[in-house]
């Protein structure tokens, strides 16, 4: 078995999406005065790598906590182009995405879309019931069309909007 780590580490003062929550983690306790060490998180759902509820752009949709976990883990590829999309199965873009590749992704009829997504396509796509990955890392390890499982697990965040995500490609080899 492969596996390739998609995810970008989660570190105090990285970049974040504008009028995102700023990221601090700090030490809580330390071994040496508590007898443990803690870290204290404090960021945006959003932060990193992450994946978005349909709550995310629509109010009423379903929240995170309610979204089956089937579509968190699922059969996956990377794609190079909208033309040919394979369907039914996670499409993970190597280039950007667009509002213009919004027909085209929805035909596919995919569980979630990863990627480089401009805010209209996911706006568009999560009011579609398709659930959306961004700022993943390390996507020129993934050999292009060769399926893969694809594992994205949220947080369970009652009610969440979206969480981040360890998201990694599984190879069978």
């Amino acid at each position: 078995m492969k596996i390739i780590d998609l995810t970008a580490p989660i570190e105090s003062g990285m970049s974040v999406y504008p009028g995102d929550p700023e990221v601090n983690l700090d030490v809580a306790t330390t071994i040496e005065q508590q007898g443990f060490e803690v870290r204290r998180l404090s960021l945006g759902s959003h932060t990193g790598t992450h994946v978005d509820a349909f709550s995310h752009m629509h109010a009423g949709k379903h929240t995170i906590d309610q979204i089956p976990l089937t579509t968190f883990v699922h059969a996956a590829v990377l794609v190079d182009d909208v033309h040919h999309l394979p369907e039914r199965t996670g499409l993970v873009f190597r280039q950007d995405v667009g509002i213009e590749d919004f027909d085209a992704i929805v035909k596919a009829a995919p569980p979630f879309a990863a990627g480089e997504i401009d805010v209209d396509l996911e706006k568009a796509l999560l009011g579609h019931g398709i659930v959306t990955y961004t700022n993943l890392v390390n996507l020129g390890r993934v050999p292009v069309r060769k399926p893969f499982l694809w594992i994205g697990l949220p947080l369970h965040i009652k009610g969440g909007d979206g969480s981040p995500v360890r998201a990694v490609a599984v190879f069978n080899e």
